[in-house]
């Protein structure tokens, strides 16, 4: 199990790398079914707080992309990106 330390960091404190990092960590204990349930509960929480920073984070990124890609003469435009 992660150290108790790194479950009680804000989720808002951490990189997107450090957070997505910890996600894929929460993901594979899940999957490995070890732990009782109360913690597995606990880790689900954590993960669903990281998956939501990761995404803002990205989102955050996106726009300033498109904000820099329209600052740059006004002629370019954006388009979404398709899912993958």
């Amino acid at each position: 199990m992660r150290k108790l330390q790194a479950m009680t960091e804000k989720t808002e404190e951490l990189s997107f790398e450090a957070a997505l990092s910890e996600l894929e960590a929460i993901v594979r204990e899940l999957e490995s079914g070890q732990g009782d349930l109360d913690a597995a509960i606990a880790q689900y929480e954590r993960g669903t707080n990281l998956k939501k920073q990761c995404q803002a984070k990205l989102e955050s990124a996106r726009m300033k992309v498109e904000k820099i890609m329209g600052e740059s003469g006004g002629a370019l435009q954006t388009e979404p990106l398709e899912d993958a």
